[in-house]
């Protein structure tokens, strides 16, 4: 894989090439993101889990002295250079892969940092896109971070852009994600993952200290949408249950109930298809507490036992995961050597997160994509990453 610096010459290349030089552009990065467990717990008040990569995306940006914007991806260079204008923010209707950075303009505007003069961008991601490490979210608090760099936005901190940045995506995308995706990228610590109580914000660092382990992604590339998904919907499920409870129950969130308090007051849930929503949330958020404790006590074993239990959760409970994901985790619990396999992120496609011993990671690629390839029909896409900090400058 190239290095930081290898990508900012190649893309200051690109700027010269598209906007006519290089001379006083700054780059910068921001981390895609894997959630080891705690998976639609985020906007369920529960716990997650997740860590910044050293996978990311990033952007080479120089101020104008107008209101233009000038935007262009080298992950997408049939569309050329899209333009726009400070004066040109329409939350909900812009459906270029631009609207991930103009949604921050318009958010740190409704905050109260209004931007007074455009930009020259050009992006470039080394996450797969629609693979669920939140290739979105990244460009976010890359862009939040640019913001505040470039702008003079003293006062906003790395939490502050992750809020706004989940702002932009729920108000200007119309996606009602958690905080959970630009948290992470936006707070990410080398070799730590992150343990976020989403209801409270409080979080801690975790050291993951996997030994003689890998962490393998295993990408899909099965492509999805999250607008377009079922998440919305899982998502007002359980809104739905927990009314439900709390016409006779006082919380706030079902990341309040423990499994036997949600097992006293299920029966108050009148479908029983919520009953299922709610009870992954629930017991999903235990499970990544109890993650947590075992890995502090260097137990991995039980911590790929409880990614396993994860799974089976988003698969019969909140029935997110679909054939590719399933398929991919069962072909990798067949590998000796497999500690914990589950998918992550939103589902319907994306990626599984592995806990492979160093020992098994080929054998594991060979096995896991001949398996998956002779089912779906086409490859999945493996990378073995390692745990990076969150946004800077090059």
């Amino acid at each position: 894989m190239e290095s930081a610096q290898e990508v900012k010459n190649r893309i200051l290349e690109v700027f010269a090439d598209k906007y006519g030089s290089k001379d006083g552009v700054r780059v910068f990065f921001a981390p895609g993101r894997v959630n080891l467990i705690g998976e639609h717990t985020d906007y369920n008040g529960g716990h997650v889990f997740p860590c910044a990569l050293t996978i990311g995306t990033y952007g080479a940006v120089r101020m104008r002295d107008d209101r233009q914007l000038r935007f262009y991806s080298m992950n997408f260079e049939e569309k050329g250079v899209l333009t726009s204008s400070l004066d040109d923010m329409k939350p909900l209707e812009d459906k270029e892969w631009a609207a991930y950075p103009k949604g921050m303009i318009w958010a740190f505007g409704e905050k109260g940092y209004k931007v007074d003069k455009g930009f020259d961008l050009v992006l470039y991601g080394n996450i797969p896109n629609g693979s669920g490490l939140s290739s979105s979210a990244s460009v976010e608090v890359l862009t939040g971070y640019f913001l505040r760099e470039l702008y003079g936005f003293d006062g906003i901190t790395n939490q502050d852009i992750a809020l706004i940045g989940q702002y932009s995506e729920n108000k200007y995308n119309g996606v009602n994600c958690g905080i959970m995706d630009q948290f992470a990228i936006a707070m990410g610590k080398k070799d730590n993952a992150i343990f976020l109580d989403t209801a409270t914000l409080q979080y801690e660092y975790a050291p993951v200290v996997l030994r003689d382990a890998k962490l393998v992604i295993v990408c899909s590339n099965k492509k999805r949408g999250l607008g377009d998904s079922k998440y919305n919907e899982r998502r007002a499920e359980c809104e739905k249950a927990l009314s439900e409870i709390r016409e006779f129950l006082d919380v706030k969130t079902l990341g309040d109930l423990d499994e036997a308090t949600f097992g006293k007051f299920e029966s108050l849930i009148k479908d029983d298809v919520r009953v299922r929503r709610a009870r992954h949330a629930v017991y999903e958020n235990r499970r990544t507490v109890s993650a947590v404790e075992a890995l502090k006590r260097g137990d991995i074993k039980v911590f790929g036992q409880l990614m396993n239990a994860s799974h089976e959760s988003l698969r019969d409970d909140y029935e997110v995961t679909g054939i590719e994901l399933d398929t991919l985790v069962d072909a990798a619990r067949k590998v000796p050597g497999v500690i914990g396999a589950r998918m992550t992120g939103a589902g319907f496609g994306g990626c599984t997160v592995n806990i492979v011993k160093e020992s098994s990671v080929d054998e594991f690629i060979k096995k896991v994509g001949e398996e998956y390839l002779n089912k779906i029909g086409y490859a999945a896409d493996f990378y073995v990453v390692d745990i990076g900090d969150g946004p800077g400058e090059i």
